[in-house]
C-alpha cells in the first residue's frame, strides 16, 4: 500500500479487516487528510449535487466510526447534522431536483428563523441534513492506521509495478498486489498532471455554530475549537505546497461573516492548509496497480466505500488465499 492518508488508510483497514497482510509505505506528506474538522455532508457546492454513493458513502464512514470506537480508537465527531443555507428560490430550486427522495436521505427544508443554528441575516432557505456531522480527519486517518494491523514503513515510494515498490535510498519490497494511494502530493512528486486545489483551514478557539454550517466556505465544530475553511484557490495543472494569501484570507473572513453572526467573538489560534486531487481513479490500471486516488474533497464521504469496495476486487481477483509465508499487499 503506498500512501497513509485517508485513501491509502481506508484500504489498508479493508484489507486487514479481510485477512491481508499489509505493508503500508507512509511518507507523512498527507496534509490532506489531517484535516481537522471534514464535514461528513452528501449535498454538495453551491447547486446541491449528491454524488450517487454518497448516501451509501456516509453511512460505511459512520459504520466504521462506531466500529473504531468499540475497538478502543477515539475518533472525535459529532452526529448532529449539516445545516446548508440557501439564498434564493432559485438555489433551493437546483438542491430539490439534485436531493433524494427523504426516504433514502434525511433532510428538512426550514425557514431561517427554525434552523437549529443562528445564521447571518440574508439567508432565504436552510437545508437540514440530520444524517450529516463532521469527524477529525487526523485522528479518522490514524486509527483506520493501527486498527489495519498493516506493518508501516515509514518511507517514500520513487517506484512501483504490480509486484513491487522501490523505496528512496533504493531498497525493493516484493508483494502479491500492490495499491498506490498516492494523493495529491504523492501526483505531484510522480510528475502527474490533474486539477489540483489548495484551501485552508483557520482554527479557533471556540465554534461558532454548534453544528456544521456550509454554502461556499464552512464553520464547523472541531475536537477543540472550532473551524472556518474552504477549498477556494484556483485549480492547478500540478501540485504546489498550500499557502493562504491575504486575498483569500479577506474572502474566507467574509464568507465566514456571512454564514453566521457568531463569528466576530472567537479567535484565531492557527492555520491548517491541504490540497486535493480530483478526478476519481478507482481500480487496477493496465500496469497491474490498483489505484484509489482523486477524491477530491469526498475523501472522507466516499474513500471508505470506495476503500471496502477495492479491497473486495483485489481480494476476489486472487488466484487463491494467501498462505502462510506468502508475501504482503503493499
Amino acid at each position: 500500500m503506498i500512501g497513509g492518508g485517508v485513501a491509502g488508510a481506508s484500504v489498508a483497514y479493508a484489507l486487514g479487516r479481510a485477512g491481508a497482510r499489509v505493508t503500508l509505505i507512509d511518507s507523512g506528506q498527507h496534509a490532506a487528510s489531517r484535516v481537522p474538522s471534514a464535514l461528513l455532508n452528501p449535498v454538495r457546492g453551491q447547486s446541491g449535487k449528491v454524488d450517487p454513493q454518497a448516501v451509501a458513502g456516509l453511512r460505511q464512514t459512520w459504520a466504521w466510526v462506531g466500529e473504531l470506537a468499540r475497538a478502543g480508537e477515539k475518533v472525535p465527531c459529532g452526529r448532529e447534522g449539516v445545516l446548508r443555507p440557501v439564498p434564493d428560490g432559485r438555489t433551493r430550486e437546483k438542491f430539490v431536483r439534485h436531493l433524494p427522495p427523504p426516504t433514502d436521505l434525511s433532510h428538512v427544508w426550514l425557514a431561517p428563523a427554525d434552523a437549529p443554528a443562528p445564521l447571518a441575516p440574508g439567508w432565504a432557505h436552510a437545508l437540514w441534513l440530520p444524517e450529516g456531522g463532521w469527524l477529525d480527519g487526523a485522528a479518522f486517518t490514524a486509527a483506520l492506521r493501527r486498527a489495519s494491523g498493516a506493518r508501516v514503513v515509514r518511507a517514500r515510494a520513487t517506484g512501483w509495478a504490480a509486484r513491487g515498490v522501490t523505496l528512496e535510498g533504493g531498497e525493493s519490497l516484493a508483494a502479491d498486489a500492490v495499491v498506490w494511494c498516492g494523493g495529491a502530493v504523492g501526483s505531484g512528486w510522480a510528475g502527474e498532471g490533474g486539477v489540483y486545489r489548495a484551501g485552508s483551514l483557520l482554527l479557533l478557539d471556540r465554534a461558532p455554530s454548534p453544528v456544521p454550517l456550509s454554502f461556499g466556505a464552512y464553520v464547523a465544530p472541531a475536537a477543540s475549537g472550532g473551524v472556518l475553511g474552504a477549498t477556494f484557490e484556483a485549480p492547478t495543472p500540478t501540485w504546489a505546497p498550500p499557502r493562504l494569501p491575504l486575498g483569500s484570507l479577506a474572502w474566507l473572513l467574509g464568507k465566514g461573516l456571512a454564514l453566521t453572526p457568531d463569528l466576530r467573538g472567537p479567535q484565531v489560534t492557527g492555520r491548517w492548509s491541504g490540497t486535493r486531487l480530483s478526478g476519481l481513479r478507482c481500480g487496477q490500471g493496465e500496469d497491474g496497480v490498483w489505484r484509489l486516488a482523486g477524491l477530491g474533497s469526498k475523501g472522507f464521504l466516499l474513500g471508505p466505500l470506495l476503500a471496502q469496495a477495492l479491497a473486495r476486487e483485489l481480494l476476489g481477483r486472487a488466484a487463491r488465499p494467501a498462505a502462510p509465508g506468502a508475501l504482503p499487499v503493499a
